[in-house]
């Protein structure tokens, strides 16, 4: 049976040691980290570290037989780095929600209580009534051992009280996270002091690692993930800001023309170009999804100054008889004036554009087709600023996909997809 506990306790001080290790890892290569928390996460991994290889060194010295106050120098530095966690865990409780370490608390009843089991570790070897060490290397319990680890369980007691009381101000993700950290460790420090589980111990500091280990790894997705909507979503802010000046100038110039020519006409092509404008606009302001049919009606505002300007010039067929599904704002339109821009040629036959959209089994499908010249094989490899752009915003904010294909008889087809369960 005791052959069992210690192939455990080396397994879960092994595991403990091969988390810190991993830990320390991650805190040093990722980039996205703030100070602060890369700084926190670093002295903790580094203190389980230590904790583990000095535990490691002491059962090695105790199978060898070597020097008892080695052993009993060994037992103090592992009691006492085992123990740095839990203040740390209430300075990241704190931390992460807003508090100050300096008025809190909190945080003076768990220093006050540290500081104290610092000095009873400290006085430990002088005395043999919370624990001492035979000749032989054995270790055994004193008789106010219990006295020992008490400040240590209240710690972890008031730690978790802390976590609860404070849930409203943490993340989800955070709670949890300080829920795995605390509670095995606060259930096994009560049971310690009457009834040896120093394995449990270790198993709950194996899962306090992993909890961190874990925050670690969130952290770094959620911080990459909004950095990366917030690129796209000011790449989207600089696509309209950036509107062609010739198109802007070409259209007040229509609209000029229109209003001695056909009045009418003319004031049908300022309430289009408005709208585009204004669509343009409120596409900046939004960070989510949006019904196709708005981006439709976009493009439709756009399509209808551009064939203000170029007459037969401009053909555009529409077949949408599916509208029930959302992208990404400044999805079509700017695919549709892309289009427009390098397909259309006053000295060659008419731009035709296809926009069609259906359901299919796995999701919502929108093909954009023109019979303009395509692209010029000397461009592939060649960065596409606009369409990368959309590409990018396309798999953040729903899922979806952007392809772009030569068409048959030329010209060029873009499709894309959006699977089903981004498409309401």
């Amino acid at each position: 049976m005791n052959e069992w506990i210690n192939f455990f306790f080396v397994f879960m001080i092994g595991a403990a040691l091969l988390v810190s290790v991993v830990g320390l890892w991650l805190t040093a290569v990722m980039p996205s980290f703030d100070r602060w928390s890369k700084r926190f996460f670093q002295v903790y991994f580094i203190v389980l570290m230590l904790s583990c290889f000095f535990c490691l060194l002491e059962m090695v010295l105790t199978a060898l037989s070597g020097p008892r106050m080695a052993v009993i120098l060994l037992l103090v530095l592992e009691s006492l780095l085992l123990s740095i966690p839990l203040p740390m865990q209430t300075f990241y409780l704190l931390h992460n929600t807003g508090e100050s370490a300096y008025s809190s608390k909190l945080l003076h009843c768990v220093l006050g209580l540290w500081t104290v089991y610092f000095v009873l570790i400290i006085i430990a070897p002088f005395t043999s009534i919370f624990s001492y060490v035979t000749p032989d290397n054995q270790y055994y319990r004193g008789q106010w051992y219990a006295l020992l680890l008490l400040p240590l369980a209240v710690i972890a007691l008031l730690n978790l009280a802390g976590a609860m009381h404070r849930r409203k101000q943490l993340s989800h993700r955070v709670f949890v996270s300080f829920l795995i950290a605390l509670l095995p460790m606060a259930a096994a420090l009560p049971i310690q002091m009457f009834v040896d589980v120093y394995p449990i111990i270790d198993f709950s500091l194996v899962l306090s690692s992993l909890s961190m280990y874990s925050l670690i790894i969130s952290e770094q997705i959620e911080r990459d993930l909004s950095l990366q909507r917030e690129i796209a979503h000011e790449r989207a802010s600089v696509m309209v800001l950036q509107m062609r000046p010739h198109f802007i100038y070409n259209t007040l110039m229509t609209i000029h023309s229109l209003c001695r020519l056909d009045p009418q006409k003319a004031r049908q092509v300022t309430m289009d170009f408005a709208d585009y404008l204004r669509k343009n606009f409120n596409a900046v302001a939004g960070d989510s999804a949006i019904p196709f049919s708005t981006e439709l009606e976009h493009t439709r505002a756009y399509l209808a100054v551009e064939q203000a300007q170029y007459d037969d010039m401009l053909v555009v067929d529409y077949d949408t008889p599916f509208t029930h599904f959302r992208l990404p704002p400044l999805t079509l339109q700017p695919i549709v004036e892309n289009a427009v821009k390098h397909g259309m040629d006053p000295d060659a036959e008419p731009l035709h554009i296809s926009i069609r959209a259906w359901h299919t089994d796995s999701g919502s499908k929108l093909v954009v087709a023109d019979n303009g010249p395509g692209f010029d094989p000397s461009d592939i490899g060649k960065p596409h600023t606009t369409l990368n752009n959309i590409r990018q915003r396309l798999e953040m904010m729903c899922g979806g996909s952007m392809t772009i294909q030569p068409r048959d008889g030329g010209g060029t087809v873009v499709t894309v997809t959006i699977p089903d369960r981004a498409a309401k």
